[in-house]
C-alpha cells in the first residue's frame, strides 16, 4: 500500500527530532544553542539559553501546526476568525510547556544543562501586543479555541512597540518606550510571501464594465503593504495548534534609487518610514488630529489585510466566493475592527464583481460583533472629513449601507424621524461623524454583550432601537479566562492540590472544581490551602520589594486592585477609604483591625489627566503611610508599576481580597475578577458586569457586596445627584477629602489634588461618594471575616470550587453554538 510522504513528513520529523521527553529536549536545546544562537555552553548568556529552549519548544509546536493547517485545508470546515486590535498574549514559553504537557521534562532537561527553568522563563519579554482586558480576553479565547479543537485564526497588528512601559517617578506615571522586540521574538514566523496591499486616500472613479454592470475603482494616493507574522497557538494536551496572524506594515517600494542618486537620501527612504508607522505602536495618542488619523489607518490596515487573507484562503481551498460565509465567520472584538463591514463589501463588490444584494448577504452572514462598553466616549466615532480623506471608497459604501438601512427603518416605523436620526450610521448633530458601533450592528448577523447585566443594558440603552428592530440578533456571552495560564501556570502549588483532590481533568473542564466543596470544612485541607496562599504571598512580597523598595508583611490581608486606571473603576474610592482608615488608626491606635496591605496596579492613558492624578494620589498616600512609624504592622500601601501579564502571574495567586468596585452599570464584564476568583480570592464589589454572575455562582455569603444597583445609579443621575450632600453627612469622608486637598499627601502642595477633590465634590460622575458609606461598612465585614481564618478559608475554597462558569472554554462553546455555527474538529 502506497503512503503519502507529504502527510507523514511532520510526524516523521517529530519521531526523529521533536520528542517530548527530557533527553530529546536537552539534545535540541544544545543543538539550537549552536545552530541558532551561535553559542556554546561555556559562553552562553542566560538569554541565549532562553532562546535555545524557546526555539526547541517552538519546533514541537510547528509539527502540530503544520498538521492542523493541512487538516483545515483538506476538510470542509468553518473557521472562526477573531479580529482584534489587541492580543495580550503574555509570555509564551511557560504557557506552551503547560499546554504540551512537558513542563516537568523541560525542567529536568534544563537542570541537566545547569539552568533553572524558572529563571530562564523570567527572562522572556512581555509581548507588547495589547493593553488590558480586551486584549487578554482575545488571547484567552485563542487558547480555548485551540484546546477545544475549533478551527480558528486570530487577526491583529504586530506592533513594534507596546502602548508604553510604565515607570513611577516622584509618584507620577512616566511613559517609556516598550521595546519588547529588541532581543528578538522566537515564537514568530514571518511570512513575506503572504502580503497584501492596502489603499489610502485618493479618489474613486465610476464606470460601466463590458457587461453593462456598474463598477467603482479606487484610485489611491498611496498604498501600504501588510506582511503576515504568525504565532502558533497550542491547545492544552491536544494535537490542534491554531494561528495568530498579525500584520506588519511595510512600504510598497521601500527605497527610491532615483532620489538616492540625486542626493535626496531622506526622500529615498521616506515612504518606508511613513508606511511602517502603521504597525509601530499600540494605540498612538489620538488627542492630536494626526493621532486620530493614524489610529483609523491602523484599524483599516489590519482589517483589510485580514479579509484579503480570508479570500486567498478561500481560493486555495477551491471554494467559490459565494461560499465565503460558509467557510469563514469573523468576530469583531469591539468597535476597532468594525470597518470590516464596509471593507468586506468593497472587496466583494469591487474586487470579486458581486452585486450589492449578494455581497450584503455574505457580509451579514460572515460578521458578528461583540460590544465591550456602554460608555459613550468609548463607542468610536470618526469625523467625516478625516474618514473621507483617508478612506473615500469605504465611505461611499457606508453611505449606501446607511441609505438602504434607513429605508428599512422608515418602512417599519413610518413618520418616526427621531428614530431614524438615532439609528443612522451618520451622526448629523454638530460635526458629522460615523458611528462605528452602529455600522458593526447593521452589518452583523449577531451582536453580543459580555455579561448578563451588560447585555441587558446594551439592549435597553445603547442599542435599544436596534434590539427592537432585530431582537433575534442579540445575545449574551459572558466572558471567561483560561485556567491554563491563570491557574495551572501561575499558581502551581494550588494546581497540584487540585490535581490531588479532584483529578487532573479540571484544567480542561473547570466545572470539576465543584468537587472541592466536599473539602471546604475539612481542617487539614484548609491548612494545606492556607499554606499555598502564604507561599504565594511571600513570593509576591519579594517582587513588591524588588519593584518598589517597600517591605510588606505576607501575614497581612492583601487587598488588591489591579486594572486600567479610570474614574469609573473607582480607584479613588479605594484611596478615600485608605485615607479614612489611616486617620482612624492615628486617632485610635488600639483599634483591633486586621493588618492590611493595599496593592494597586494599572496604567493610565497618556492623555487622561484625572487618571494620572489618581496614580499620584495613591503614591502620595503610600509615601505618607509607609513612612509613619505608627502604621508599622498595621497598614501598607503599594503601587506596583507596569502591571502586565508577567506581574499578574504573581499577583492573582497571592491576593486575599479582590477590589471590583466600579459604578454599577459601567463595567461591561471584567475578567480580572474571574482570575482572582479562580485563585480563591474573595471579592468586594458592586453588582456590576460579571460581578453579578460571580456572586450568583459563589453564593451571596461568599461575596462582599456593597453599593447602588444599576437602576439606582440611573435614577439618581436622572433626578439630580448632589455629591456635596454625602460629604456633609459623613464626617470621616469630609476629613479625608480635606486632608487630600490640604496637600498632606504631596509634601504640602495643596493645589495639585484640587482638581480631583473638586471633581468629586461638585460632579462625581461615577458616584464614588454616594457609595462611600456602604463601601466602608462592607470593608468592616471583610475585616471581621478575615479575623476568623476557618471562615475565610472556607469562603476562599468555595470561590475556587464555583469558578467553573468563568472558564473561556465555556464562553467559546457558547460562541460556537449560538453565533458561529462552529464545531470541534479532532
Amino acid at each position: 500500500m502506497a503512503t503519502n510522504p507529504t502527510t507523514l513528513a511532520p510526524r516523521a520529523a517529530e519521531a526523529s527530532r521533536h520528542g517530548l521527553d527530557s533527553e530529546s529536549l536537552q539534545r535540541d536545546v544544545l543543538e539550537n544553542l549552536v545552530s541558532l544562537q551561535a553559542r556554546y555552553p561555556a559562553i552562553a548568556t542566560p538569554h541565549d539559553w532562553y532562546m535555545a529552549l524557546a526555539y526547541s519548544v517552538r519546533d514541537r509546536l510547528l509539527v502540530r501546526w503544520v498538521e492542523t493547517v493541512q487538516s483545515y485545508a483538506a476538510r470542509d470546515v468553518r473557521i472562526a476568525c477573531y479580529l482584534s486590535a489587541e492580543f495580550l498574549i503574555g509570555p509564551q514559553l511557560g504557557n506552551n510547556l503547560v499546554n504540551l504537557g512537558i513542563e516537568a521534562d523541560a525542567r529536568e532537561a534544563m537542570l541537566a544543562l545547569g539552568q533553572d527553568l524558572d529563571a530562564v522563563m523570567a527572562l522572556e519579554e512581555e509581548p507588547g501586543l495589547g493593553n488590558g482586558g480586551l486584549g487578554r480576553l482575545a488571547a484567552c479565547y485563542l487558547d480555548s479555541l485551540a484546546t477545544l479543537e475549533m478551527p480558528a485564526i486570530g487577526y491583529g497588528i504586530r506592533y513594534e512597540f507596546g502602548i508604553f512601559r510604565q515607570a513611577i517617578r516622584d509618584g507620577w506615571q512616566v511613559e517609556e518606550t516598550d521595546k519588547w522586540l529588541q532581543k528578538g521574538n522566537p515564537w514568530e514566523i514571518v511570512r513575506p510571501e503572504v502580503a497584501y496591499y492596502v489603499n489610502f486616500g485618493g479618489h474613486t472613479h465610476s464606470e460601466t464594465d463590458a457587461e453593462g454592470r456598474f463598477r467603482v475603482r479606487w484610485i489611491a494616493a498611496n498604498q501600504v503593504k501588510g506582511v503576515a507574522c504568525d504565532t502558533p497557538v497550542q491547545g492544552y494536551r491536544v494535537e490542534t495548534c491554531n494561528t495568530l496572524r498579525l500584520w506588519r506594515s511595510e512600504a510598497v517600494e521601500s527605497f527610491d534609487l532615483a532620489d538616492f542618486n540625486v542626493g535626496d537620501y531622506y526622500g529615498a527612504v521616506e515612504q518606508k518610514v511613513v508606511s511602517e508607522t502603521l504597525s509601530k505602536v499600540l494605540y498612538p495618542n489620538d488627542e492630536p488630529e494626526m493621532g486620530k488619523r493614524l489610529r483609523l489607518a491602523q484599524q483599516y490596515f489590519f482589517v483589510s489585510c485580514s479579509l484579503q487573507d480570508m479570500l486567498r484562503l478561500l481560493q486555495q481551498k477551491g471554494e467559490p466566493i459565494e461560499r465565503f460565509a460558509d467557510v469563514f465567520v469573523a468576530q469583531l472584538n469591539d468597535t476597532h475592527p468594525s470597518i470590516a463591514v464596509a471593507e468586506l463589501m468593497r472587496l466583494l463588490l469591487d474586487e470579486c464583481g458581486l452585486q450589492w444584494g449578494q455581497a450584503w448577504d455574505i457580509t451579514q452572514r460572515a460578521l458578528a460583533y461583540t460590544n465591550h462598553t456602554l460608555l459613550p466616549e468609548a463607542l468610536e466615532t470618526w469625523g467625516l472629513p478625516l474618514f473621507r480623506g483617508l478612506l473615500p471608497r469605504p465611505l461611499e459604501i457606508i453611505y449606501e449601507i446607511n441609505r438602504r438601512f434607513l429605508d428599512e427603518v422608515r418602512q417599519r416605523h413610518p413618520g418616526d424621524e427621531s428614530r431614524v436620526s438615532r439609528m443612522s450610521l451618520i451622526d448629523e448633530s454638530g460635526d458629522r461623524r460615523i458611528r462605528m458601533a452602529h455600522l458593526a450592528t447593521v452589518g452583523s448577523h449577531a451582536i453580543n454583550g459580555v455579561a448578563a447585566l451588560h447585555s441587558t443594558l446594551l439592549r435597553e440603552t445603547v442599542l435599544r432601537d436596534f434590539a427592537e428592530l432585530w431582537p433575534e440578533r442579540f445575545h449574551n456571552v459572558t466572558n471567561g479566562v483560561t485556567p491554563r495560564r491563570f491557574l495551572a501556570l501561575c499558581n502551581p502549588g494550588l494546581a497540584r492540590l487540585l490535581d490531588q483532590t479532584v483529578g487532573e481533568g479540571w484544567i480542561a473542564d473547570l466545572t470539576r472544581l465543584r468537587g472541592l466543596e466536599a473539602h471546604a470544612d475539612d481542617e487539614a485541607f484548609q491548612q494545606r490551602w492556607r499554606a499555598i496562599k502564604n507561599a504565594n504571598k511571600e513570593a509576591l512580597a519579594k517582587h513588591i520589594h524588588s519593584a518598589t523598595g517597600v517591605a510588606v508583611d505576607p501575614r497581612a490581608l492583601f487587598d488588591i486592585q489591579v486594572k486600567r486606571i479610570h474614574e469609573y473603576k473607582r480607584q479613588h474610592l479605594n484611596a478615600l477609604y485608605i485615607v479614612a482608615l489611616y486617620q482612624r488608626l492615628r486617632r485610635e491606635p488600639q483599634l483591633a483591625l486586621a493588618p492590611r496591605c493595599f496593592v494597586f496596579g494599572g496604567k493610565a492613558a497618556p492623555g487622561y489627566a484625572m487618571a494620572k492624578l489618581i496614580i499620584r494620589l495613591i503614591n502620595g498616600i503610600a509615601e505618607v503611610v509607609n513612612n509613619d512609624p505608627a502604621m508599622e504592622g498595621r497598614l501598607k500601601v503599594v503601587f506596583f508599576p507596569n502591571f502586565n501579564v508577567k506581574s499578574a502571574h504573581h499577583i492573582y495567586p497571592a491576593a486575599d481580597l479582590s477590589e471590583q468596585i466600579s459604578t454599577a452599570g459601567k463595567e461591561a464584564s471584567g475578567t480580572g475578577n474571574m482570575k482572582f476568583m479562580m485563585n480563591g480570592v474573595l471579592t468586594i464589589g458592586t453588582l456590576d458586569g460579571a460581578n453579578v454572575e460571580i456572586r450568583e455562582e459563589a453564593g451571596a455569603e461568599n461575596f462582599f457586596l456593597f453599593g447602588l444597583h444599576a437602576q439606582d445609579v440611573e435614577r439618581l443621575q436622572r433626578e439630580g445627584y448632589r455629591p456635596a450632600d454625602h460629604v456633609t453627612a459623613n464626617d470621616e469622608l469630609r476629613e479625608a477629602l480635606e486632608l487630600i486637598a490640604s496637600g498632606h499627601f504631596l509634601r504640602g502642595q495643596s493645589d495639585v489634588f484640587r482638581p480631583l477633590v473638586e471633581n468629586l465634590t461638585q460632579w462625581d460622575h461615577f458616584l464614588a461618594l454616594a457609595d462611600y458609606a456602604d463601601y466602608v461598612a462592607c470593608q468592616a465585614r471583610v475585616d471581621a471575616a478575615w479575623q476568623d481564618p476557618a471562615t475565610w478559608t472556607r469562603m476562599s475554597i468555595l470561590n475556587t470550587a464555583r469558578s467553573g462558569k468563568f472558564s473561556s472554554d465555556r464562553a467559546i462553546r457558547e460562541y460556537g453554538d449560538r453565533i458561529w455555527g462552529l464545531a470541534p474538529m479532532k
